[in-house]
């Protein structure tokens, strides 16, 4: 199933992308939000309205990000080998982690906000993972249980804020640069997301191509080693980290400015598409 959060007409919800359109669960289900619908553990609910009439064409609705509201969003930086050999990092036995914050992200279709204050304004393609089960300390062999599904992610990142100190938060969590979506696709759909392929194109061009088998921490790992730290609920997001090719790394450097268009594609997923504006 194909998930997704959406506004129409000022008023939020949640709905199933069929191939008829989109049909709204926020309407037919007492739960009232995405995160609120995966916490109640029972994605039969809506397999089951799969065949109704949808409300909606997709092309009516704003996304809104797959989860506007998680309880937190935890990135992992430097998780492929390639990413890791241009930065001229080195590899750590356990992965780097940061926060981004909820008000930071932007759906598919809206507006990446490349800020005033800077003109280093990167792409950085990832695939998402969204708990669908409550867990801590959770065994690697019993994390991919705990997940509700996948999906695209632009983790756009503002280089010189971002080395501002040695902590990553400052460049990577400014208002509108983090593109979620266009929607989730249940984990039953995705057996082994380690056969993902992920590709990131600014105006049309191939910046990032990687498959998600070449992470150095895999996402079963990654699921177990957060979930260590405190408890991951439904609807918590992990940014599972981008592949080399970002743009600060180019030479000459390549950043996002106003009229492009990033787009994140993720096999069997979708393809998020953000274009890009200059705050005025």
């Amino acid at each position: 199933m194909k998930l997704c959060s959406f506004s129409k007409d000022g008023a939020s919800s949640y709905g199933l992308v069929t191939d008829k359109g989109l049909v709204d669960l926020g309407r037919r289900l007492a739960e009232k939000t995405l995160r609120d619908f995966l916490a109640s553990g029972d994605m039969a609910k809506a397999a089951k309205l799969a065949s109704e009439e949808p409300e909606y064409a997709v092309e009516e609705v704003a996304f809104d990000p797959v989860i506007p509201n998680p309880d937190k969003i935890i990135c992992v930086g430097l998780n492929y080998h390639d990413h890791i050999t241009e930065t001229g990092r080195e590899e750590t036995p356990n992965p780097v982690l940061f926060a981004r914050y909820s008000g930071s992200q932007i759906g598919h279709g809206a507006p990446l906000i490349k800020p005033l204050e800077s003109d280093m304004f990167d792409y950085e393609g990832e695939v998402a993972v969204i708990i669908g089960k409550e867990g801590r300390r959770i065994s690697e062999e019993d994390a991919l249980s705990h997940v509700a599904g996948y999906s695209c992610y632009n983790d756009g990142s503002v280089r010189d804020w971002q080395k501002h100190t040695h902590q990553f938060m400052p460049g990577k969590t400014f208002a509108g640069t983090g593109g979620f979506g266009p929607w989730m696709v249940t984990s039953d759909e995705i057996p082994d997301p380690s056969k993902l392929h992920l590709q990131t194109r600014l105006n049309g061009e191939v910046v990032q191509d990687t498959d998600v088998s070449l992470l150095v921490t895999s996402i079963p790992r990654l699921i177990a080693y957060c979930s260590t730290i405190l408890p991951l609920l439904p609807g918590d997001v992990i940014v599972s980290g981008t592949p080399g090719g970002v743009g600060a790394r180019r030479s000459p450097p390549l950043f996002m400015k106003d009229g492009d268009v990033c787009e994140v594609e993720v096999s069997g997923i979708g393809i998020l598409s953000n274009p890009v504006k200059a705050e005025v």
